[in-house]
């Protein structure tokens, strides 16, 4: 590691050039504060060579470092920038600012600064090594439109500027312009000695210790020391930078770094929005792309892992562990196969069998299990086979959450399996799978049987409003289901809603027969039984069903004549034409239903394989 003390201007003396690696944030410096206090200290250097005349220790920016690309025949010497592109951009900027402004007053003075901008002479590549700076891909045409307005780059090295949107280089571009033409025009009159001693500031006032790494050096480590008071950084983007720093020194082809190409590749996709939206699992909210990271991490080791130190456990495993052998390629081509995986739960596509696990997995908010999904996602290519996969863990959460098992273990449950998959032989691993979710025999592990899980349908109560989207997503399913065995494909497009048959306020209008509205006030102890068992009832699966509409709220407390027709009416769902059967709704009608319910719901939601018995 070699540190040099450098002037803005001999950072871009001669014939070489900057390159920005993709997998860095694009500039993102804005006016306040960054712009305005570089430029407070650039008039400050230039008041002092305006009135003293004396050029005095510079003013130091910070440092930067970068590390030199090896570059063969008529290439242009080139360097990496592992950290301080915000500052070297920046610096670039300035003095596009400074050459455009002079071309009005002082043309020798833009032709000056042209010096520091484009590289002349002999190159291999001229359209694109004749840029000192080459930033990153959202911002190159930016930069490359400022200094050279009519300069074509190559289709590949540029991206679609979105409408309306003005980038941080051109906004950082127009602020300087302005704030120098402010300087050396004051009151509108220009003054050239003003403009003299800005580049001699430029020139002598401002530097940076520029560290140069040599073969053994870490980039990362450096990265992460000069980076430890700055801005926090989320995990993707510390993973980022580790992984595509340990691919650096590949050199570059075309004028392009080759490490960029792995950029495209694998995690140009991962920068999209959809990655940088915040999703929240329990009380943590995290950019998504810190989920898939940690998911990710947690299938290929099949240990838990935190998403609060994702990066330093990532880390460590690559160190420690290697287990790509160091191929950087195939380390991303893992975590791309995982994200394509996410990417298809997220979409909840009906069509897809990995779409539908998502669609179930946001109703019953298991999130827990997205790291044993990624590994059969990743590991079985057959639909109908990784469906089967999917088919056994919904069973198993399902018969879980109906008879009010706990869902604390979760998270190792789903990933010690991963461990028993990975070891087990690839024809043999939907048998392990199923095997290993019925081994439980504690409460925090078991799969229950038809008997506990027809019990926990027909008589546990079931309804709460935060578990609405569970219930829905239940009745959707069977709905689907009876619609198939009565060879009826009919697409719901209206959104379902979830109402009790019997009203949760059934006192009003739903008395209990044999009884009177008197009985509430002085009840028997008949009453008082017959009362139980109804409350028993009423939240129930069998007293649940789905509409296609809401019912205001008359109807959906209103009495059996009044509610049952509305009900009924609503004949585009299987399960509401079938309660034409009934001529009324008791509680022995709601526990009749409820079994009926219970057979198409041991179908889709299939008990454990009997225990292997001892011989």
């Amino acid at each position: 590691m070699k540190p040099f003390t450098r002037t803005i201007i001999e950072l871009f003396d001669g014939k070489r050039r900057y390159l920005i690696p993709l997998y860095q944030r694009q500039y993102a410096w804005k006016v306040s504060p960054q712009l305005e206090l570089l430029w407070h200290d650039i008039a400050r250097e230039t008041t002092r060579l305006e009135k003293g005349g004396v050029t005095g220790a510079p003013h130091f920016m910070g440092a930067m470092v970068i590390a030199q690309v090896k570059t063969y025949g008529r290439q242009v010497p080139s360097y990496e920038v592992i950290d301080g592109q915000q500052r070297l951009s920046t610096f670039q900027l300035l003095m596009i600012a400074l050459r455009d402004v002079a071309r009005i007053h002082s043309p020798e003075y833009a032709t000056e600064a042209g010096k520091y901008l484009l590289n002349d002479g002999v190159m291999e590549n001229p359209q694109v090594e004749r840029f000192k700076l080459w930033p990153t891909l959202s911002d190159r045409r930016a930069f490359a439109t400022a200094v050279d307005p009519d300069a074509v780059l190559p289709e590949a090295d540029v991206t679609e500027t979105e409408e309306g949107v003005v980038r941080p280089a051109t906004a950082a571009h127009a602020y300087f312009v302005a704030k120098i033409e402010a300087y050396i025009s004051p009151g509108g009159v220009y003054d050239a000695f003003k403009l003299e001693k800005l580049f001699e500031a430029l020139k002598t006032g401002l530097a940076v210790v520029a560290i140069e790494l040599e073969g053994g050096d870490d980039p990362q480590t450096i990265f992460e020391t000069l980076n430890s008071r700055g801005v926090d950084l989320s995990a993707g983007d510390l993973m980022r930078n580790f992984i595509f720093q340990r691919a650096t020194g590949l050199g570059f082809e075309d004028g392009t770094l080759i490490v960029d190409g792995l950029y495209r590749r694998y995690w140009l996709p991962l920068d999209a929005w959809f990655w940088r939206e915040g999703d929240t699992r329990g009380r943590l909210n995290r950019p998504r792309l810190d989920w898939l990271l940690s998911d990710h991490l947690a299938m290929m080791k099949a240990e838990l892992v935190s998403v609060e130190t994702l990066f330093e456990g990532y880390r460590r495993w690559i160190i420690d562990a290697a287990p790509f052998g160091g191929d950087v390629e195939a380390e991303l081509r893992a975590i791309a196969a995982s994200a394509a995986v996410f990417r298809r739960l997220a979409g909840c596509d009906e069509a897809d069998v990995l779409g539908r696990f998502g669609r179930f997995s946001r109703a019953f908010d298991v999130s827990t299990a997205t790291p044993l999904v990624l590994y059969l996602g990743t590991t079985i290519e057959n639909p109908d086979e990784l469906g089967a996969a999917l088919a056994i863990i919904e069973a198993f959460i399902v018969r879980r959450d109906i008879c009010g098992l706990p869902t604390a273990g979760y998270n190792k449950t789903f990933t010690d399996l991963i461990a028993g998959l990975k070891a087990a032989e690839r024809p043999a691993l939907l048998a392990t799978l199923q095997d290993g979710l019925a081994a439980g025999k504690l409460d925090t592990v078991r799969w229950p049987n038809d008997a506990e899980f027809g019990d926990a349908w027909r008589s546990r109560t079931q309804y709460k409003p935060a578990r609405q989207g569970r219930l829905r997503y239940l009745f959707e399913r069977i709905e689907a289901r009876k619609r198939a065995n009565n060879d009826e494909i009919v697409a719901i497009k209206s959104d379902l809603t979830l109402e009790h048959i019997m009203p949760q306020k059934w006192r009003t209008h739903w008395p209990i027969p044999g009884f009177s509205h008197e009985d509430e006030t002085a009840p028997s102890s008949e009453y008082l039984a017959r009362q139980a068992v109804r409350v028993s009832k009423v939240d129930t699966l069998g007293n649940l069903t789905l509409l296609t509409r809401s019912l205001n709220a008359t109807a959906s407390n209103g009495a059996f004549s009044v509610k049952m027709p509305e009900i009924r009416a609503q004949s585009a769902l299987v399960l509401n034409r079938e309660l034409h059967d009934h001529a009324e709704w008791n509680e022995e009608t709601i526990t009749a239903r409820g079994a009926s319910l219970f057979k198409i719901a041991a179908q889709l939601w299939q008990a454990p394989p009997p225990p292997i018995q001892n011989a």
